[in-house]
């Protein structure tokens, strides 16, 4: 038995959550600018690097996420790389991170 698709606000919310994430990497990133900027170190920009890719990551899967639950009625589950990818950017900020301070 098929249930009919109803376009409801569950693909909002978590579009919504996705983009308050993205938004905090994004914020994490400038603050890590920053303290590379005051530290003038040759290296204390490589976490905010990274920190910045895990925010683009983040927006696009969750663009990606989004857009799939908006326009599938049965979206199909969420490729495992693509969390992947961004779970391995997250950890190379923090190892860059306990590296350089």
């Amino acid at each position: 038995m098929s249930r009919p698709f109803a376009n409801g606000a569950q693909p909002e919310r978590t579009g919504l959550a996705w983009r308050r994430t993205a938004l905090s990497a994004a914020a994490c990133a400038v603050l890590m600018l920053g303290a590379a900027v005051r530290n003038e170190g040759a290296w204390d920009i490589v976490p905010a690097v990274f920190a910045a890719l895990t925010a683009l990551a983040l927006a696009g899967v969750g663009r990606h996420r989004e857009r799939s639950l908006r326009t599938d009625p049965e979206p199909p589950a969420l490729k495992p790389v693509l969390p992947a990818v961004v779970a391995t950017l997250c950890c190379a900020t923090a190892v860059s991170l306990l590296v350089t301070y």
